[in-house]
C-alpha cells in the first residue's frame, strides 16, 4: 500500500496485520480521489475508522490544509503516528484514540471532506452519518465505503446521497448537502 501522488508519493504505508482491518485498495482509493481531486487543496479532513490513515495521509499528500485521524484501536493508532512521521505529514494531522461516535459527539471541529471506512456490514454507517452532518461544511462531502451489498442510507440531516458506485466487492457513497439548503 503506497500513497499515490503529492508530496508524499509513492512512500510505502504500513497496515495492521490480520483480518481486524481491511485497508482500501487502490482502485477504489483512486475512485474516491478522483471524485474530489478538485476539492482537497486547503481542506480540513477527517478520517474515520482510519485503520492505517491511509485516506487522510492520502489527502494530505495532495495538498489538504489539516486531517483529523479516528480509530478507537491503539494499535492503529500506533500504525497511523508511525505512517504520518514517515511520509512526513505529522504537523499537519491530529490523531485520536476513540471510537467514531464519541468522537463526533464531543469535537467542535468543521470538515470539509470525511472518509468514512467502518467495517462492513455492522451498521456503521447508519450510526455514525447522522453524527458527522454538524461538523460539515456548507459544501463538504463525506464518502462512505461499505460491502457491495450492504445498503446505505438515502442520507442524513440536509446531506444526501447524490452518487453510489460499486468497485468489486465496495461500494462507494457520495453524500453532499442537498441544493438549497439553508
Amino acid at each position: 500500500m503506497r500513497v499515490i501522488t503529492g508530496l508524499a508519493r509513492g512512500r510505502k504505508l504500513v497496515t495492521l496485520e490480520g483480518l481486524e482491518t481491511r485497508p482500501t485498495a487502490d482502485r477504489v482509493k483512486e475512485a474516491e480521489f478522483s471524485m474530489i481531486q478538485f476539492e482537497i487543496e486547503g481542506r480540513n479532513v477527517l478520517d474515520l475508522f482510519a485503520g492505517s490513515g491511509q485516506l487522510g495521509i492520502e489527502a494530505l499528500s495532495r495538498g489538504a490544509k489539516h486531517a483529523a485521524f479516528v480509530d478507537a484501536n491503539p494499535e492503529c493508532v500506533k500504525i497511523i503516528r508511525e505512517n504520518l512521521a514517515h511520509t512526513g505529514l505529522s504537523e499537519k494531522a491530529s490523531v485520536a484514540a476513540v471510537d467514531a461516535e464519541q468522537f463526533l459527539m464531543h469535537t467542535k471541529a468543521v470538515f470539509d471532506i470525511v472518509f468514512m471506512d467502518p467495517p462492513y456490514s455492522k451498521g456503521f454507517i447508519d450510526k455514525v452519518l447522522p453524527l458527522t452532518v454538524p461538523h460539515m461544511s456548507e459544501h463538504g462531502v463525506i464518502i462512505c465505503e461499505a460491502a457491495r451489498t450492504d445498503e446505505v442510507p438515502d442520507g442524513a440531516g440536509d446531506f444526501k446521497l447524490v452518487r453510489q458506485s460499486n468497485y468489486g466487492k465496495t461500494k462507494l457513497a457520495i453524500y453532499r448537502k442537498e441544493q438549497g439548503s439553508v
